[in-house]
Parts: structure tokens; sequence; C-alpha cells
């Protein structure tokens, strides 16, 4: 059993950065890719970003490319989120999620693939 903690969401203008952060504890961390998903307000859960378990192989939606970069540090347990040119379209509940150990990834997109779910932090950005 795998727990995952969001942290660092809040409210920004349009331009800005914030950096979120997934604390995991319980399981085996590293042997998991990990995930950044969001979801706005009637909207389906959306794909942002995901990396191997050694951090190496990474993939991004096309719409935060450039923008955002995922990053993991196995030794603490967690992996974070740098978004940078936030527009007001990122508004969204962020989750961090935890793969099945064997995704590939050319499937990181898929929710089905993900085990573990945070319960998320809220991001604001305004005009």
């Amino acid at each position: 059993q795998v727990q995952l903690v969001e942290s660092g969401g809040g409210l920004m203008q349009a331009g800005g950065s914030l950096r979120l952060s997934c604390a995991a504890s319980g399981g085996t961390f590293s042997s998991r890719p990990m995930g950044w998903f969001r979801q706005a307000p009637g909207k389906e859960r959306e794909f942002v970003a995901a990396l191997s378990r050694n951090g190496i192989s990474i993939r991004y939606a096309d719409s935060v490319k450039g923008r955002f970069t995922i990053s993991r540090d196995n030794a603490k347990n967690t992996v974070a989120l740098q978004m940078n040119s936030l527009k007001p379209e990122d508004t969204a509940v962020y989750l961090c999620a935890a793969a099945r150990p064997a995704t590939s990834i050319a499937l990181y997109a898929d929710t089905a693939q993900y085990d573990y779910w945070g319960q998320g932090t809220q991001v604001t950005v305004s005009s």
C-alpha cells in the first residue's frame, strides 16, 4: 500500500511559477513510475507528466511541454512538478499517482495503469 500526499498548490497570476511536491510512504517508491494528472471542474482527469522508476524516461502532455518539469528523488520518496509560465487553463486539482511497476512509457497517460492516487492539491491561475 502506497500513500501519496501532495503539497505546494495555491493561487498564482498568469506567467508565474509553482512547484508541487508529492511525498510517498509505504510500499517501494523506487519500483514504480510516477505521474501527475490534473482535473478541472466538469472535465475528465487529464495526464500532465510521468517519469520512469529511475527518472530517465519522461513523458509530458503537449499542453505543458516546455513549461513543466517532472522530477523524482528516490532517496526521499518524493516526486515534484515544477510549473513555469502558468496559464489560466492550468487551473485544476493536481494529483500525484503511482503506476504499476511494469508500466511502459507508452502507457504513462493511461489512468488505468495507476494503482495509487493522492488527494490532490488545488492550483488556480488568474489572468
